[in-house]
């Protein structure tokens, strides 16, 4: 008996892996990532992205260690330079390099994550329908597949057999899919006008310009373990504890439970 649920467990594990891939074909996979000092982080992800079968690129071109005059300058304003902390710009330029990785690739989408990701459950069947859905979007796009921010369509803006919808902003930048276009479209909007924001309000201003387009998926796919409390973050100022968790869980469950019965003014109406 113990043998017969061993193989059944390993079965469902290997068809729940053959999902995934079959999801994220044309999908490049970039984890932003520090050089030093999270290599817990690293070793998480392996194990929780290795168990569904996930292949991954680190992304750290834009650690601290590397930081020049010359490459600062050529992706963000002096006023960004001078006002924000050297994680943040660490972060926001190693998104700008997945973006770089993403076009010098054969990959038609990527999927972007920061080094601290929870996935949530029914993540397999979650991932096929937002997949299903992106590759029939019109070019240009990113989609936010987190609920860090614990924000989403009301109940009255949702469709049962849909899982995307369009928004004006994002919900922070843990975890997205920008497409080759999308990605194109921001580092040439970057060599005109370079970065005066961290990353998720960057994402917010190309939105607004109509640099991209802006999608939520609902339910969505992740959060941040760095805002969740459940870990620490790149660039994070706040430890994990048990205080955090409970706060997020209670902000979740209102959130979730009584503010989705009125509309989100961030969803664009159909």
């Amino acid at each position: 008996m113990a043998k017969t649920a061993l193989f059944a467990n390993f079965a469902s594990i290997m068809a729940n892996q053959t999902t995934i891939n079959e999801s994220l074909s044309g999908c490049g996979v970039y984890v932003v990532h520090a050089l030093k000092g999270y290599e817990m982080h690293e070793a998480r992800l392996h194990e929780v992205l290795g168990k569904l079968g996930i292949a991954f690129e680190l992304v750290t071109e834009g650690d601290v260690s590397l930081f020049t005059d010359e490459l600062l300058h050529a992706h963000f304003t002096p006023e960004l330079i001078a006002t924000n902390k050297l994680g943040v710009i660490s972060c926001t330029l190693n998104h700008m390099m997945a973006y770089r990785r993403l076009l010098a690739s054969e990959n038609q989408y990527a999927l972007v994550l920061e080094n601290d990701p929870c996935i949530l459950r029914n993540f397999e069947q979650r991932l096929s329908r937002t997949m299903q859905e992106v590759r029939l979007l019109e070019p240009g796009f990113i989609v936010s597949l987190e609920n860090t921010s614990l924000t989403a369509p009301s109940v009255w803006q949702t469709h049962r057999n849909r899982v995307l919808y369009r928004a004006i902003c994002g919900r922070m930048a843990g975890a997205y899919l920008i497409d080759r276009r999308g990605a194109a479209n921001a580092l040439a909007d970057l060599q005109q006008h370079k970065c005066n924001y961290a990353v998720d309000w960057w994402h917010y201003m190309m939105c607004i310009d109509n640099v991209l387009r802006m999608y939520w998926a609902h339910p969505p796919l992740f959060e941040q373990g760095s805002h969740n409390g459940l870990l620490q973050g790149p660039i994070s100022t706040r430890s994990k504890s048990l205080k955090r968790r409970i706060n997020f869980l209670i902000q979740k469950y209102f959130k979730y439970s009584v503010r989705r019965l009125f509309p989100n003014r961030y969803v664009i109406p159909d």
